[in-house]
């Protein structure tokens, strides 16, 4: 089958090589070039599936220089292909700048549906998916982890993030730290491959679990992180009531609330929630 010339791009299994679709192999065995983010770990991929089509490297250190390479390539009339080690392109992979100048060239870039880890963990995690962010790896130093992680402490939606094995008691520690023992987490392990294993709880129990189990200091990890939930005890004083609606007359509510929490001690979160309810 003869391809359009675009930027095809790909995604690759994550673990279990069954997931690549019939329509990925179709792409990858009839565009002209594969541009990998690494040829010898996607050559056994490509092996695997009697893929024979020429490749050439495209990874972080090379991504920038090499963009300007592909477009003049599609300007010749050459298809490509973009796949990284695993999963989506783009999605904590390289890609982002060449598509983004293939697309600014005027040359089409064709996405293909496949395997991400984030999602795939996410829709066995039993957390919310209906809002949920993607954050990528937290920073590699402590402080920097505690900072970006009470950041995003009182956030409502289900944070994503991926972690390597050397630094995941380092990460789960952290989060204890900013976001409370008490916080719900999965962490989501070699997801679609033989070793495959969800530990649920609280941020404390499988920070715990983790510790004591070698095991899951391995493989590649998904920790999903439930979002801030305020607590429905908590009531709002009319004092305070009556210092949003004032401020809200005279300011965007966003502002209005966070100077009322500030002058009342209360979480911002709630009084903005509140002043939606507002008729002025």
């Amino acid at each position: 089958m003869d391809q359009k010339v675009a930027l095809y791009v790909v995604p690759t299994p994550i673990g279990n090589l069954s997931d690549l679709s019939p329509r990925a192999i179709e792409v990858l065995n009839s565009v002209d070039l594969i541009a990998c983010e690494d040829t010898r770990h996607s050559g056994k991929l490509l092996s695997h599936f009697g893929i024979t089509t020429r490749t050439t490297a495209l990874h972080d250190h090379n991504e920038r220089a090499r963009a300007q390479w592909v477009v003049e390539q599609l300007a010749n009339g050459i298809s490509i292909a973009l796949i990284s080690d695993a999963g989506t392109p783009l999605i904590s992979d390289p890609g982002y700048h060449l598509v983004s100048h293939v697309r600014e060239s005027g040359y089409a870039v064709t996405p293909l549906p496949g395997p991400c880890a984030a999602i795939t963990a996410l829709s066995a995690s039993g957390l919310p998916s209906d809002r949920f962010s993607f954050e990528g790896f937290l920073p590699a130093k402590e402080k920097g982890r505690f900072d970006k992680l009470t950041e995003l402490r009182e956030d409502p939606r289900t944070l994503i993030y991926y972690e390597s094995p050397h630094r995941i008691v380092h990460s789960l520690t952290s989060i204890v730290k900013a976001l409370g023992e008490d916080r719900k987490i999965v962490m989501a392990r070699e997801v679609t491959k033989t070793f495959e294993t969800f530990l649920s709880g609280t941020a404390a129990e499988v920070l715990a679990m983790v510790e004591a189990d070698s095991n899951q200091q391995r493989g590649e990890i998904v920790l999903m992180v439930h979002g801030f939930v305020a607590d429905e005890d908590d009531t709002i004083p009319t004092e305070a009531i009556e210092t949003l609606k004032l401020l809200c007359t005279e300011l965007p509510l966003k502002k209005a609330s966070a100077l009322a929490a500030q002058i009342h001690g209360l979480k911002k979160n709630a009084l903005y929630k509140l002043g939606l309810e507002f008729d002025l």
